[in-house]
């Protein structure tokens, strides 16, 4: 193995060696029955490992059913799930992959239909749906429900609520897990202004706006084995900050959640125990104008590194190996997570060895390929 190519070399976090910096990003199946995983999921994510990933992470999977997306959403709130992904996380793990698995509450955004049906929105009782919490009692758009505010009795069985989950992931044989904090999800509701208008200690002021996703943070970390990596994936940004011509840190004049806030957040999460930021961005507004394009939250992942002085990974359109080894030589993240191009590809971890002249083995019924 070239050691001088950064993609490709190991990175050890705690006691858990990734072979490589090659990371599969959670990505909803919405195939779920009873939040069990299916053979669906099976394959999808099998692949992925055999395919020569260092991390294969699960889906957001639901610490509660009304943590949900969907109806047809992962959820790991009874310990009769610690069985089903047993049997993915022995997998992946025999293929020499190192198998994660982010826990989640979808908030306002969850009691929704499918997102490749027609119209998506907010499911009755009737259609499998329920009714959805959230900081505020405020909907997201025009198709959603408007959620109840989660009371203070609420608020603290979310918090047992990922403790339970934490626990039961390490029975099923995670190594990595990721509290999803991103996406406009519950813990992203609390954190930022546009969502969360409480008066009470869980909103106004920065402080306390941080304060359950924070909470929750110290709670798994309490329970989750401290040789075992746990990373925190966060929208640094909701890019609310109007036209594109304005500079990115106006976003702070728009009262909403920024990158000056997110710095803060990472640096109290580091203090918990945090060991990585998984530096996404947007999610709590339906129609924000954000500038897609090739590695355009890269800069997130750097300016997250520097100044919190934890390791981050990027995400968001990175679909080249030339591009991903640039973006750890260049120091600005210590890792990559791949989505979309994993899906159109389970063995792109080959075809970036190919490309940049490592030699990276493959599984031996393979190797003739």
């Amino acid at each position: 193995m070239a050691n001088h190519i950064n993609l490709f070399n190991p990175l050890k976090i705690q006691s858990v060696e990734f072979k490589n910096r090659i990371w599969v990003s959670p990505m909803c199946q919405y195939s779920s029955i009873n939040g069990h995983p299916t053979d669906w999921h099976f394959v999808h994510l099998a692949s992925r490992a055999i395919g020569g990933a260092g991390l294969v992470m699960v889906e957001a999977t639901a610490v509660s059913p009304e943590g949900r997306i969907s109806p047809d959403d992962s959820g790991i709130w009874s310990d009769e799930h610690i069985a089903s992904f047993k049997r993915i996380t022995d997998m992946i793990k025999d293929q020499g992959s190192i198998v994660g698995i982010q826990i989640a509450h979808a908030g306002r955004k969850g009691s929704t239909s499918a997102p490749w049906e027609k119209n998506p929105k907010t499911l009755s009782e009737t259609q499998r749906g329920w009714q959805t919490i959230a900081p505020s009692p405020i909907a997201f758009d025009q198709n959603k429900t408007v959620p109840k505010e989660m009371s203070l009795r609420e608020i603290q069985q979310c918090i047992k609520d990922f403790i339970a989950a934490a626990e039961r992931c390490l029975a099923a044989g995670f190594q990595v897990l990721e509290l999803h904090m991103a996406h406009g999800y519950l813990m992203h509701e609390f954190l930022s202004p546009l969502s969360n208008q409480r008066t009470d200690n869980y909103g106004g002021s920065l402080e306390n706006r941080m304060r359950l996703p924070l909470e929750i943070a110290k709670a798994v970390r309490a329970v989750w084995p401290e040789e075992f990596p746990l990373f925190a994936r966060i929208s640094t940004t909701d890019w609310a900050y109007g036209p594109p011509e304005l500079k990115a840190n106006q976003d702070v004049a728009y009262n909403s959640w920024n990158v000056f806030e997110s710095i803060t957040f990472a640096q109290k999460l580091k203090q918990i125990g945090i060991d990585l930021i998984d530096c996404s961005s947007g999610g709590t507004l339906p129609h924000a104008v954000i500038p897609i394009g090739p590695s355009y939250q890269v800069s997130f992942a750097a300016l997250i590194r520097k100044e919190a002085q934890i390791m981050t990974a990027a995400v968001g359109l990175i679909t080249e190996p030339v591009q991903a080894e640039s973006i750890l030589l260049s120091e600005q993240a210590d890792a990559v997570f791949l989505g979309r191009e994993f899906l159109r590809n389970p063995y792109w971890p080959f075809k970036a060895a190919r490309e940049l002249g490592v030699d990276y083995p493959k599984p031996k019924q393979y190797a003739l390929s």
